[in-house]
């Protein structure tokens, strides 16, 4: 059976905290898009964990990691991640990366900074990880799959070609100083040693895995916010954040696809630029981000605060629409147990109407919050793993959000550990 989990928002959803819990009852996990731009924070019996490009059950000795044929694959991350992993103590966790992956390559990342750099106050607010770079390539069919490097003389020619066409930009466009090829070649030719030991045809592995009934979990990046067609275009990331991309990015049947567990936070965050309606500013804002997660708001790969708002029930509801939702797993409700009144974003008023439905990226700008205010509880219900044990006031909230998602709450987080967990 293939579950997928994936995120309701704009990313940060706490993904890592679920998807780690459910890896307990895997056998196989999958990235399936997304780079080394941005990381699921596990917290276990080793320690706390900030990971990036590699699956969340990383830490089960008795699962097979995945990385799909949908992810950007920066190979000096992945080995300084692997070796941060053993050097933590982890058993060597078992991984396997696709032979269709493809490769982020050390010019990706030159034009990431660029293009940043290039577009001064206009900028995307990339992580600069060469994510869109290397998305473009790739449908531009002058992408490097990881097959590609095991037959050097084919790969250089490439080089060559593919540089005259990077080489013309960085000159003329950015100007700066052009990439050798000698030294890109020497450099790629690294990489096919560091992934050799990984490299597997995964798509034979999993149809032999689900004919076995095996238990897979497909694991997403980010949230249906950041996803290219149904997010904040163009403030997005450059991969579907969708669980129906889970079957492309992993190479499985979308059929086979049959739970999809949706993170919601129990209030709202993003890193990056783009619309953001329930935001807020301020010694408000700080509060909150200072109170969140287990150390701070702050991104797990760049370190950046995050900007902070309100439950926005209606990104959430759009965000569980679009990924297909079959149940919710809410997080973070813990971290809102200092607030009097919790302010809720019920809809969007958008040039004096009021609508409870996601609108297009154009009306966004000029979308203001509808707020209400619940009663908080006022303590501190960290580690309480009964829905009934919790305040009153905690319970109410839980099925307000529930009631404006229209899907089950089936897992309750209240606080960053594996434990501190409610099932409904």
């Amino acid at each position: 059976m293939v579950k997928a989990i994936v995120g309701a928002n704009w990313g940060d959803e706490g993904k890592g905290k679920i998807t780690d819990l459910l890896a307990n009852e895997s056998d196989i996990v999958i990235r399936f898009q997304g780079g080394a731009n941005a990381g699921h924070t596990i917290i276990n019996e080793y320690g706390k964990f900030a990971l990036h490009l590699m699956p969340s059950g990383v830490c089960h000795k008795n699962i097979t990691n995945i990385i799909g044929n949908g992810v950007a694959l920066n190979i000096p991350k992945f080995k300084a991640e692997y070796e941060y992993l053993i050097g933590r103590g982890l058993p060597a966790p078992k991984i396997l990366i696709s032979d269709r992956t493809q490769i982020v390559m050390p010019y990706h990342i030159l034009f990431d900074q660029y293009e940043e750099e290039r577009l001064g106050g206009k900028a995307f607010g990339s992580t600069k990880s060469g994510i869109a770079p290397f998305y473009s390539d790739k449908y531009a069919k002058i992408g490097f799959q990881v097959s590609e490097l095991f037959d050097e003389k084919a790969l250089r020619e490439k080089l060559v070609r593919v540089l005259e066409i990077k080489n013309a930009l960085i000159v003329h466009l950015y100007k700066k100083a052009p990439i050798d090829v000698d030294e890109l070649f020497e450099e790629v030719k690294e990489y096919a040693q560091i992934v050799k030991p990984f490299v597997a045809d995964t798509q034979t592995f999993l149809y032999d895995a689900i004919k076995a009934g095996k238990r897979i979990l497909l694991e997403g990046q980010l949230g249906s916010m950041k996803d290219p067609d149904m997010g904040i275009y163009p403030m997005v990331t450059s991969s579907s954040t969708l669980a129906g991309y889970g079957a492309v990015g992993a190479g499985i049947p979308p059929y086979e696809i049959k739970d999809v567990v949706t993170v919601v936070k129990a209030y709202s965050s993003a890193v990056g630029a783009g619309a953001f309606t329930s935001e807020i500013f301020g010694d408000e804002a700080e509060e909150l981000r200072k109170r969140g997660g287990d150390a701070g708001e702050y991104g797990a790969t760049t370190g950046r605060p995050r900007r902070m708002g309100w439950f926005d029930a209606v990104a959430s509801r759009y965000g569980c629409r679009v990924q297909g939702a079959t149940e919710v797993a809410l997080t973070a409700i813990d971290c809102l147990g200092y607030l009097d009144e919790i302010p809720v974003c019920v809809g969007y008023d958008i040039d004096g109407v009021v609508t409870k439905d996601f609108p297009n990226p154009t009306k966004l700008d000029s979308a203001k919050p509808v707020l209400i205010k619940m009663p908080g509880w006022k303590s501190d219900i960290r580690g309480i793993t009964e829905f009934d044990k919790l305040p009153k006031e905690a319970q109410d909230y839980v099925l307000f959000i529930e009631k404006e998602l229209g899907v089950k709450i089936a897992i309750v987080s209240t606080g960053p550990k594996r434990e501190e967990i409610i099932y409904r």
